[in-house]
């Protein structure tokens, strides 16, 4: 019998680039991004992002560990109630009210004195997100998926530990074969609680997925392991959300039957 279709850990980025805080359990709306996710980001130089208009734009424009893989030594907390956002490096701390300018200021000055080389494009500014739009990297990607599975087996061709927050998802699954999740695209996801999820994307890794998100260091080449072994860089996958509703962790799903098949 196939293994239980799970939801092993569940994760919200509060800051484009810095880091994950797990949580339990998250209520989504239908039509909405994963709550507590990708509410603000740090513009790297000037990037065109208009706060009255809210737009996509490529990930390049602000701090990510793309580029800058010191971003993974920054411990980051933030508090949804409080509005305060705490950052930790090598014994320093900075904690900023995200709802006063001096808050922000504060936060700003922590990572240009921690990043000096990245402000050297231009200053490091903290972009809030406005309701209804988050600093994704994808237009479409509302909720993020990643198969441990798929995890492991990327374990396997590069001969040591890949820890999964690499891959930056919302929700981390069990259950399924090793990349069974790329074929999912069109599918629909039901979750026991009645959360409904269609699978819109694959998610094309870049060279964010090469640092270790503990230590800092590119130790690894995701993206190049990726096209070796698959001939495409793709880990993982996005979905929007149909219907709404709580997720808990350690919550059974399972793939809704195609639209015409038996159940």
């Amino acid at each position: 019998m196939p293994a239980p279709l799970r939801v092993a850990a569940m994760y919200r980025y509060p800051v484009k680039g810095l880091s994950p805080q797990p949580t339990r359990h998250a209520d989504l709306a239908a039509g909405g991004y994963f709550p507590g996710d990708r509410l603000f980001a740090v513009e790297n130089g000037p990037s065109g992002f208009d706060d009255s208009a809210p737009a996509h734009l490529p990930k390049t424009r602000f701090l990510t560990l793309m580029q800058c893989a010191a971003l993974a030594e920054i411990a980051s907390r933030y508090s949804d109630l409080e509005r305060t956002l705490t950052l930790h490096r090598d014994g320093a701390e900075v904690q900023g009210d995200l709802s006063r300018p001096e808050g922000r200021a504060a936060v700003e000055d922590f990572l240009t004195a921690h990043l000096p080389a990245e402000a050297q494009r231009g200053p490091l500014r903290l972009l809030a997100a406005r309701d209804g739009f988050r600093f994704t990297d994808s237009r479409r990607g509302f909720v993020s998926i990643v198969n441990l599975a798929s995890v492991a087996a990327i374990e396997d061709w590069v001969g040591g530990p890949v820890d999964p927050l690499r891959f930056r998802a919302n929700l981390y699954v069990e259950g399924w074969p090793a990349w069974a999740e790329l074929d999912l695209v069109g599918r629909t996801l039901a979750f026991a609680r009645g959360v409904r999820l269609r699978v819109t994307a694959r998610t094309q890794r870049c060279a964010a997925a090469n640092v270790d998100p503990r230590s800092g260091r590119r130790d690894f080449y995701i993206p190049r392991t990726l096209m070796t072994h698959l001939e495409h860089a793709d880990c993982g996958i996005y979905c929007e959300v149909l219907t709404g509703g709580r997720i808990d962790e350690g919550e059974p799903f399972a793939i809704e039957p195609k639209s015409g098949s038996p159940t």
